[in-house]
Protein backbone atom coordinates (compact mmCIF):
# COMPACT_ATOMS: atom_id res chain seq x y z
CA UNK A 1 0.00 0.00 0.00
CA UNK A 2 1.02 3.54 -0.71
CA UNK A 3 2.29 5.31 2.20
CA UNK A 4 0.44 8.44 2.48
CA UNK A 5 1.82 12.37 1.08
CA UNK A 6 1.45 15.99 1.98
CA UNK A 7 -0.56 15.60 -1.65
CA UNK A 8 -2.87 12.78 -0.68
CA UNK A 9 -3.96 15.07 3.41
CA UNK A 10 -4.88 18.09 0.84
CA UNK A 11 -6.60 16.14 -1.77
CA UNK A 12 -8.98 14.59 1.13
CA UNK A 13 -8.91 17.44 3.64
CA UNK A 14 -8.50 20.74 2.03
CA UNK A 15 -12.46 21.31 1.91
CA UNK A 16 -12.97 20.52 5.34
CA UNK A 17 -10.26 23.29 6.13
CA UNK A 18 -11.79 25.61 4.12
CA UNK A 19 -14.66 25.23 5.85
CA UNK A 20 -13.63 25.25 9.45
CA UNK A 21 -10.84 28.57 8.66
CA UNK A 22 -12.27 29.79 5.39
CA UNK A 23 -11.06 30.18 1.90
CA UNK A 24 -7.55 29.93 0.89
CA UNK A 25 -5.39 32.96 0.42
CA UNK A 26 -4.13 33.24 -3.05
CA UNK A 27 -0.79 32.48 -2.34
CA UNK A 28 -1.21 29.30 -0.38
CA UNK A 29 -3.83 28.27 -2.81
CA UNK A 30 -1.71 28.25 -5.80
CA UNK A 31 0.67 25.98 -3.52
CA UNK A 32 -1.70 23.38 -2.23
CA UNK A 33 -2.79 23.40 -6.12
CA UNK A 34 0.69 22.86 -7.03
CA UNK A 35 1.13 20.05 -4.65
CA UNK A 36 -1.71 17.85 -5.71
CA UNK A 37 -1.07 18.10 -8.95
CA UNK A 38 2.70 17.59 -8.99
CA UNK A 39 3.62 13.97 -10.98
CA UNK A 40 0.43 13.65 -11.92
CA UNK A 41 -1.12 13.51 -15.06
CA UNK A 42 -2.88 16.98 -14.69
CA UNK A 43 0.84 18.12 -15.80
CA UNK A 44 1.49 15.94 -18.18
CA UNK A 45 4.69 14.06 -19.01
CA UNK A 46 6.39 11.76 -21.17
CA UNK A 47 6.34 7.95 -21.62
CA UNK A 48 9.91 6.07 -21.78
CA UNK A 49 11.29 3.43 -23.02
CA UNK A 50 14.54 1.08 -22.18
CA UNK A 51 16.27 0.72 -25.44
CA UNK A 52 18.07 -2.52 -23.79
CA UNK A 53 14.82 -4.55 -22.82
CA UNK A 54 12.14 -2.83 -23.93
CA UNK A 55 10.48 -1.79 -20.86
CA UNK A 56 8.07 1.34 -20.89
CA UNK A 57 7.55 3.92 -18.13
CA UNK A 58 5.32 6.98 -17.77
CA UNK A 59 6.95 10.08 -15.78
CA UNK A 60 4.74 12.92 -14.95
CA UNK A 61 6.04 16.30 -14.53
CA UNK A 62 6.78 17.97 -11.55
CA UNK A 63 5.17 21.19 -10.38
CA UNK A 64 8.86 23.30 -8.97
CA UNK A 65 7.16 24.32 -6.29
CA UNK A 66 9.96 25.29 -3.67
CA UNK A 67 6.88 24.33 -1.09
CA UNK A 68 6.49 20.96 -2.93
CA UNK A 69 8.15 17.83 -0.62
CA UNK A 70 8.49 15.81 -4.11
CA UNK A 71 10.79 19.08 -5.84
CA UNK A 72 13.24 19.96 -3.53
CA UNK A 73 16.15 17.35 -4.30
CA UNK A 74 16.56 18.44 -8.04
CA UNK A 75 16.37 21.92 -6.41
CA UNK A 76 18.86 21.16 -3.89
CA UNK A 77 21.56 19.47 -6.35
CA UNK A 78 21.60 22.24 -8.71
CA UNK A 79 22.40 24.86 -5.08
CA UNK A 80 25.09 22.66 -4.41
CA UNK A 81 26.36 22.29 -7.86
CA UNK A 82 26.86 25.89 -8.01
CA UNK A 83 28.07 26.49 -3.93
CA UNK A 84 31.19 24.14 -4.54
CA UNK A 85 32.21 26.18 -7.70
CA UNK A 86 32.64 29.46 -5.14
CA UNK A 87 34.27 27.05 -1.68
CA UNK A 88 37.71 28.13 -0.91
CA UNK A 89 40.43 25.62 0.57
CA UNK A 90 39.45 27.12 4.09
CA UNK A 91 37.45 25.67 7.72
CA UNK A 92 33.77 26.46 7.07
CA UNK A 93 31.59 26.87 10.53
CA UNK A 94 27.99 25.82 10.30
CA UNK A 95 26.05 28.82 12.71
CA UNK A 96 22.35 28.83 13.70
CA UNK A 97 20.56 32.33 15.20
CA UNK A 98 17.30 31.49 17.30
CA UNK A 99 14.76 33.96 18.93
CA UNK A 100 12.79 33.49 21.91
CA UNK A 101 9.39 32.10 21.48
CA UNK A 102 7.92 35.28 22.28
CA UNK A 103 8.23 36.33 19.29
CA UNK A 104 6.69 33.48 17.06
CA UNK A 105 3.20 35.32 17.51
CA UNK A 106 4.52 38.62 15.75
CA UNK A 107 6.51 36.03 12.81
CA UNK A 108 3.29 34.61 12.25
CA UNK A 109 1.14 37.54 11.76
CA UNK A 110 4.64 39.83 10.26
CA UNK A 111 6.12 37.37 8.09
CA UNK A 112 7.73 39.44 5.66
CA UNK A 113 8.42 42.31 7.88
CA UNK A 114 9.70 39.65 10.42
CA UNK A 115 11.73 37.85 8.88
CA UNK A 116 13.17 40.26 6.68
CA UNK A 117 14.84 42.05 10.15
CA UNK A 118 15.80 38.64 11.45
CA UNK A 119 17.91 38.06 8.51
CA UNK A 120 19.36 41.99 8.82
CA UNK A 121 20.47 41.36 12.22
CA UNK A 122 21.95 37.84 11.63
CA UNK A 123 24.20 39.51 8.65
CA UNK A 124 25.15 42.87 10.44
CA UNK A 125 26.16 40.54 13.25
CA UNK A 126 28.54 38.24 11.76
CA UNK A 127 30.08 40.74 9.06
CA UNK A 128 30.18 43.31 12.43
CA UNK A 129 32.25 40.74 14.36
CA UNK A 130 34.38 39.31 11.30
CA UNK A 131 34.91 43.00 10.84
CA UNK A 132 36.86 43.98 14.05
CA UNK A 133 40.15 43.79 14.65
CA UNK A 134 40.01 41.93 17.52
CA UNK A 135 38.37 39.15 16.43
CA UNK A 136 39.35 38.83 12.79
CA UNK A 137 39.56 42.04 11.35
CA UNK A 138 38.43 40.71 7.87
CA UNK A 139 35.49 40.21 5.13
CA UNK A 140 34.07 37.21 5.18
CA UNK A 141 31.45 35.78 2.79
CA UNK A 142 27.65 34.31 4.31
CA UNK A 143 25.22 32.13 3.14
CA UNK A 144 22.01 32.52 5.07
CA UNK A 145 19.18 30.05 5.01
CA UNK A 146 15.54 30.98 6.79
CA UNK A 147 13.49 28.06 8.29
CA UNK A 148 10.15 28.84 9.87
CA UNK A 149 9.44 25.60 11.95
CA UNK A 150 10.37 23.38 14.67
CA UNK A 151 9.85 19.65 14.45
CA UNK A 152 6.52 19.38 15.33
CA UNK A 153 5.31 22.25 12.60
CA UNK A 154 4.83 24.80 14.83
CA UNK A 155 6.44 28.29 14.29
CA UNK A 156 10.32 28.44 15.45
CA UNK A 157 11.55 31.06 13.19
CA UNK A 158 15.92 30.73 13.17
CA UNK A 159 18.37 30.97 10.70
CA UNK A 160 21.22 28.40 9.36
CA UNK A 161 24.13 30.21 7.80
CA UNK A 162 28.35 28.52 6.25
CA UNK A 163 30.64 31.03 7.28
CA UNK A 164 34.55 30.39 6.46
CA UNK A 165 36.90 30.30 8.99
CA UNK A 166 38.69 33.10 8.10
CA UNK A 167 38.37 36.42 5.55
CA UNK A 168 40.29 38.83 3.36
CA UNK A 169 41.75 42.02 4.91
CA UNK A 170 40.57 45.26 3.87
CA UNK A 171 42.61 45.30 0.26
CA UNK A 172 41.73 41.60 -0.36
CA UNK A 173 44.98 40.90 -0.52
CA UNK A 174 45.85 38.96 2.17
CA UNK A 175 43.54 35.70 3.90
CA UNK A 176 43.39 35.98 7.98
CA UNK A 177 43.12 33.02 8.99
CA UNK A 178 40.28 32.32 12.61
CA UNK A 179 42.19 31.24 15.70
CA UNK A 180 42.59 27.77 16.78
CA UNK A 181 39.58 26.67 14.91
CA UNK A 182 37.44 29.10 16.60
CA UNK A 183 35.13 31.33 14.76
CA UNK A 184 34.27 33.91 17.84
CA UNK A 185 32.75 33.29 21.33
CA UNK A 186 29.09 32.74 21.45
CA UNK A 187 28.20 35.12 24.40
CA UNK A 188 29.82 37.93 21.97
CA UNK A 189 27.60 37.06 19.20
CA UNK A 190 24.46 36.36 21.71
CA UNK A 191 24.74 39.63 22.92
CA UNK A 192 25.58 41.61 20.01
CA UNK A 193 22.50 39.82 18.00
CA UNK A 194 20.27 40.02 20.48
CA UNK A 195 20.62 44.01 20.48
CA UNK A 196 20.50 44.19 16.99
CA UNK A 197 17.48 42.37 16.18
CA UNK A 198 15.77 44.09 19.76
CA UNK A 199 16.64 47.52 18.22
CA UNK A 200 14.68 46.19 14.82
CA UNK A 201 12.02 44.83 15.89
CA UNK A 202 11.17 47.78 18.17
CA UNK A 203 11.39 50.24 15.38
CA UNK A 204 9.57 48.22 13.14
CA UNK A 205 6.57 47.77 15.59
CA UNK A 206 7.06 51.96 16.77
CA UNK A 207 6.65 52.51 12.45
CA UNK A 208 3.36 50.10 11.76
CA UNK A 209 6.00 48.02 9.99
CA UNK A 210 4.94 45.16 12.26
CA UNK A 211 1.64 45.53 12.42
CA UNK A 212 -0.37 44.79 16.08
CA UNK A 213 -3.59 42.32 14.51
CA UNK A 214 -5.04 39.88 16.49
CA UNK A 215 -3.67 38.62 19.34
CA UNK A 216 -1.17 41.21 18.51
CA UNK A 217 -3.80 44.36 19.15
CA UNK A 218 -3.23 43.71 23.22
CA UNK A 219 0.89 45.31 22.84
CA UNK A 220 -0.73 48.55 21.76
CA UNK A 221 -0.65 49.07 25.25
CA UNK A 222 2.35 50.83 25.36
CA UNK A 223 2.63 49.29 29.48
CA UNK A 224 2.41 45.92 27.75
CA UNK A 225 4.77 46.31 24.87
CA UNK A 226 7.66 47.70 27.37
CA UNK A 227 6.87 44.66 29.56
CA UNK A 228 7.52 42.22 26.70
CA UNK A 229 10.48 44.26 25.91
CA UNK A 230 12.10 43.75 29.20
CA UNK A 231 10.80 40.92 29.38
CA UNK A 232 12.69 39.43 25.56
CA UNK A 233 15.99 41.63 26.87
CA UNK A 234 15.96 39.18 29.16
CA UNK A 235 15.78 35.98 27.24
CA UNK A 236 18.63 34.62 25.36
CA UNK A 237 19.06 34.55 21.56
CA UNK A 238 20.21 31.28 21.04
CA UNK A 239 23.41 30.89 18.64
CA UNK A 240 24.88 27.73 18.01
CA UNK A 241 28.47 27.35 16.35
CA UNK A 242 28.70 23.96 15.02
CA UNK A 243 32.53 22.74 14.70
CA UNK A 244 34.57 23.10 11.25
CA UNK A 245 33.55 20.49 9.02
CA UNK A 246 36.11 17.92 7.85
CA UNK A 247 35.80 19.89 3.90
CA UNK A 248 34.26 22.68 2.44
CA UNK A 249 32.69 20.09 -0.04
CA UNK A 250 31.30 18.50 2.95
CA UNK A 251 29.75 21.69 4.74
CA UNK A 252 28.14 22.61 1.41
CA UNK A 253 25.94 19.59 0.66
CA UNK A 254 25.69 19.18 4.64
CA UNK A 255 23.84 22.56 4.27
CA UNK A 256 22.63 21.18 1.34
CA UNK A 257 20.15 19.50 3.27
CA UNK A 258 18.76 22.83 4.72
CA UNK A 259 18.72 24.79 1.33
CA UNK A 260 15.64 23.41 0.32
CA UNK A 261 13.57 21.72 2.92
CA UNK A 262 10.37 22.21 3.78
CA UNK A 263 8.28 21.67 6.55
CA UNK A 264 8.31 18.23 6.67
CA UNK A 265 8.90 15.71 4.01
CA UNK A 266 6.80 12.82 2.97
CA UNK A 267 8.96 10.42 4.64
CA UNK A 268 8.28 11.48 8.49
CA UNK A 269 3.86 10.75 7.74
CA UNK A 270 3.11 7.33 8.83
CA UNK A 271 -0.34 7.33 9.03
CA UNK A 272 -3.31 9.04 7.95
CA UNK A 273 -6.90 9.37 6.84
CA UNK A 274 -9.91 11.65 6.19
CA UNK A 275 -9.88 12.66 10.45
CA UNK A 276 -6.55 12.45 11.62
CA UNK A 277 -2.60 12.51 10.34
CA UNK A 278 0.45 11.07 12.53
CA UNK A 279 4.05 11.94 11.53
CA UNK A 280 7.41 11.34 13.70
CA UNK A 281 9.08 14.07 14.86
CA UNK A 282 12.36 14.88 17.36
CA UNK A 283 11.69 16.08 20.92
CA UNK A 284 14.58 17.99 21.81
CA UNK A 285 13.16 19.23 24.75
CA UNK A 286 13.95 15.30 26.07
CA UNK A 287 17.32 14.70 24.89
CA UNK A 288 16.07 14.36 20.76
CA UNK A 289 13.84 11.23 21.39
CA UNK A 290 12.32 10.25 17.65
CA UNK A 291 8.52 10.39 18.57
CA UNK A 292 5.05 9.92 16.66
CA UNK A 293 2.28 13.10 16.74
CA UNK A 294 -1.15 12.73 16.04
CA UNK A 295 -3.24 15.79 14.77
CA UNK A 296 -6.53 16.32 13.03
CA UNK A 297 -6.35 16.86 9.18
CA UNK A 298 -7.55 19.95 9.67
CA UNK A 299 -4.78 20.71 12.51
CA UNK A 300 -1.90 19.37 10.00
CA UNK A 301 -3.09 21.47 7.22
CA UNK A 302 -3.08 24.91 9.20
CA UNK A 303 0.74 24.27 10.62
CA UNK A 304 1.87 23.20 6.92
CA UNK A 305 0.53 26.31 5.32
CA UNK A 306 2.01 28.52 7.83
CA UNK A 307 5.33 27.79 6.82
CA UNK A 308 4.35 28.92 2.91
CA UNK A 309 6.50 32.03 2.89
CA UNK A 310 4.99 35.36 1.19
CA UNK A 311 5.16 35.12 -3.16
CA UNK A 312 8.79 36.43 -3.76
CA UNK A 313 10.35 36.51 -0.54
CA UNK A 314 13.86 34.84 -0.66
CA UNK A 315 15.01 32.09 1.66
CA UNK A 316 18.35 31.82 0.88
CA UNK A 317 20.44 34.87 1.15
CA UNK A 318 24.28 36.15 0.43
CA UNK A 319 26.07 38.43 2.36
CA UNK A 320 30.11 39.96 2.40
CA UNK A 321 32.27 38.95 -0.22
CA UNK A 322 28.85 36.60 -1.53
CA UNK A 323 26.56 39.28 -1.96
CA UNK A 324 25.48 39.93 -5.70
CA UNK A 325 27.38 43.00 -5.97
CA UNK A 326 30.44 41.66 -4.68
CA UNK A 327 31.21 38.28 -6.57
CA UNK A 328 32.61 39.76 -9.37
CA UNK A 329 35.47 41.57 -8.20
CA UNK A 330 35.60 40.50 -4.11
CA UNK A 331 34.87 36.52 -4.73
CA UNK A 332 37.01 36.86 -7.57
CA UNK A 333 39.99 38.05 -5.62
CA UNK A 334 39.66 35.65 -3.12
CA UNK A 335 39.72 32.87 -5.91
CA UNK A 336 42.82 34.56 -7.46
CA UNK A 337 44.77 34.42 -3.47
CA UNK A 338 44.02 30.74 -3.07
CA UNK A 339 45.03 30.25 -7.14
CA UNK A 340 41.45 29.07 -7.69
CA UNK A 341 40.26 28.99 -11.43
CA UNK A 342 36.54 29.89 -11.25
CA UNK A 343 34.82 27.25 -13.65
CA UNK A 344 32.91 28.72 -16.70
CA UNK A 345 29.37 28.26 -15.83
CA UNK A 346 28.28 24.78 -17.71
CA UNK A 347 24.61 23.90 -17.92
CA UNK A 348 23.88 20.27 -16.88
CA UNK A 349 20.76 18.46 -17.09
CA UNK A 350 19.71 17.10 -13.61
CA UNK A 351 20.67 13.59 -15.55
CA UNK A 352 24.11 14.91 -15.41
CA UNK A 353 23.99 16.70 -11.39
CA UNK A 354 22.33 13.65 -10.21
CA UNK A 355 25.06 11.01 -12.01
CA UNK A 356 28.30 13.77 -10.64
CA UNK A 357 26.98 14.36 -7.65
CA UNK A 358 25.37 11.86 -6.02
CA UNK A 359 26.53 8.99 -7.93
CA UNK A 360 22.91 7.89 -9.34
CA UNK A 361 21.95 7.31 -13.06
CA UNK A 362 18.67 8.49 -13.33
CA UNK A 363 18.51 7.23 -17.21
CA UNK A 364 19.19 3.71 -16.18
CA UNK A 365 16.86 1.02 -16.36
CA UNK A 366 14.94 0.00 -12.83
CA UNK A 367 14.58 -3.81 -14.76
CA UNK A 368 17.04 -4.40 -16.85
CA UNK A 369 19.97 -2.44 -15.28
CA UNK A 370 21.52 -2.10 -18.80
CA UNK A 371 19.65 0.09 -21.14
CA UNK A 372 19.18 3.55 -21.11
CA UNK A 373 15.65 5.06 -20.74
CA UNK A 374 14.55 7.71 -24.16
CA UNK A 375 11.92 9.51 -24.47
CA UNK A 376 9.34 7.73 -26.80
CA UNK A 377 6.37 9.97 -26.78
CA UNK A 378 4.63 12.64 -24.57
CA UNK A 379 1.43 12.88 -22.50
CA UNK A 380 -0.59 15.94 -22.92
CA UNK A 381 -1.77 17.67 -19.85
CA UNK A 382 -5.15 17.24 -18.24
CA UNK A 383 -7.91 20.31 -18.78
CA UNK A 384 -8.02 22.09 -15.26
CA UNK A 385 -10.93 20.57 -13.17
CA UNK A 386 -10.61 17.12 -14.57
Amino acid sequence: MKPPSIADIFLSGIDQYQKQFGPLPQYQRKVVQAIMACRTPILGGHVYKCDSCGHENTLYHSCRNRHCPQCQSARNIQWINCRINELLPVPYFHVVFTLPQQLNEFALRNRAAFYRILFKAVNETMLELAEDPKRLGAAIGIVAVLHTWGQNLMEHPHVHCIVPGGGMDKKYAKWKSCKNQFLFPIAVVQKLFRGKFMAYFKHAVETGDILLHGTLQKYEDITLFKQLLNLLYTKKCVVYIKQPFASPKAVVKYLGQYTHRIAISNKRIIAADDTKVSFRYKDYADEGKSKVMTVSVCEFIRRFLMHIVPKGFVRIRYYGYLANRNRKLKLTACLEYFRIKRHRKVKRSMIQNFKELLGIDVSQCPICRKGVMSILASVMKLPLGT
